[in-house]
């Protein structure tokens, strides 16, 4: 069983893994708090390790992922646990759990099975594909030798190190940034928020092509002072042309006693974004034509008509706006 290398080890028994900030310091036999990584014979081994749980063929934009290439087909795969124990989880049951398969799918039977599928690309999805990190890493290393382009969909709560050796194999990535509140994080997430907002900056500076996903909860992350604080901090550190996905909320899990997040907050954090200067923001759980689309931030028109997961229209020519000539941001 493939293990991380580089732990700490501690004066007593015990071992730390250095996948995430939470560090978890483990005697043998012990499981992090991600319930796949476990000290074994004085190493940390992941027992997702070739075991998915999940597999399937999405339309990309289901990541989301509205400008890396559009309309194509991904092979997304899933593994069980998670480092955060998001009270709004829609995928629960695999994230608090190790629902192992009994059945084994090496990385290089994942890539056959990308290129028969005439997938090009795949995505590391589903839960949090960060905690079962030598599976994914491994898997990423056969993709780039096969031509098949790699996509990480992560809350993004991993050690700068461990994240820099992944990002060399990583084409692009929609990152969940849950909240611009470390108290959400907190009491919602049992995580923090600066590591998040680090491995962001990380994944930008090695070249990682970046979308970002916020889901809106009412009551909790929902108000107009954090996401005009949240999309200013994207315009800042990450750019204007940088994708951001605002996600409809609906109750599930532990945050059942909530409502809906009403159409009207998320169109108005939309607004909120292109105000502070966003180019390309959109709303995710809920149809509007306006906020599903792609248009020139030159000259408004719309390149890239969408509804829901599927493109009704994709006029971009060569990544750039046929009418202005405005380079469009994107893997195309």
């Amino acid at each position: 069983m493939p293990c991380f290398q580089p732990v700490e080890r501690m004066k007593t028994a015990k071992i730390r893994c250095g996948i995430c900030p939470k560090g978890c310091e483990l005697e043998h036999g012990e499981t992090g708090d991600c319930q796949v990584r476990t000290n074994i014979d004085g190493l940390i081994s992941s027992v997702t390790y070739s075991r998915p749980c999940s597999m399937n063929i999405d339309p990309v934009e289901k990541k989301p992922l509205y400008h890396f290439l559009p309309g194509s087909p991904i092979l997304s795969i899933g593994t069980a646990g998670c480092n955060l124990h998001c009270k709004q989880c829609q995928n629960w049951q695999i994230s608090q759990s190790n629902p192992t398969s009994p059945n084994t799918t090496s990385p290089g039977e994942i890539v056959k099975l990308a290129v028969h599928k005439v997938c090009p690309s795949i995505a590391y999805t589903y839960a949090e594909p960060l905690v079962s990190y030598e599976y994914t890493l491994d898997c990423c290393k056969e993709a780039a030798d096969a031509g098949i382009k790699n996509v990480l969909v992560t809350a993004a709560y991993i050690n700068p190190d461990p994240l820099r050796k992944l990002c060399g194999y990583i084409d692009a990535a929609n990152v969940d940034l849950k909240s611009f509140s470390n108290r959400f994080y907190e009491e919602i997430c049992d995580a923090r928020l600066k590591p998040v907002l680090n491995a962001l900056k990380i994944m930008q500076d090695s070249g990682v092509f970046l979308e970002i996903t916020n889901l809106l909860i009412p009551t909790l992350n929902d108000s107009e002072e954090e996401t005009k604080q949240l999309c200013a901090w994207i315009a800042e550190n990450l750019g204007i042309e940088t994708p951001l996905h605002f996600s409809r909320f609906f109750p599930q899990n532990q945050l059942r006693h909530l409502p809906p997040t009403p159409m009207e907050t998320i169109i108005r954090a939309r607004e909120i974004a292109l105000g502070t200067g966003l180019q390309f923001v959109y709303v995710g759980n809920m149809h509007d034509g306006e906020g599903e689309s792609t248009r020139c931030p030159g000259c408004g028109v719309c390149l890239i008509e969408r509804y829901g997961y599927r493109i009704v229209k994709n006029g971009l020519v060569n990544g750039e706006c046929p009418d202005c000539k405005t380079g469009i941001h994107g893997v195309w």
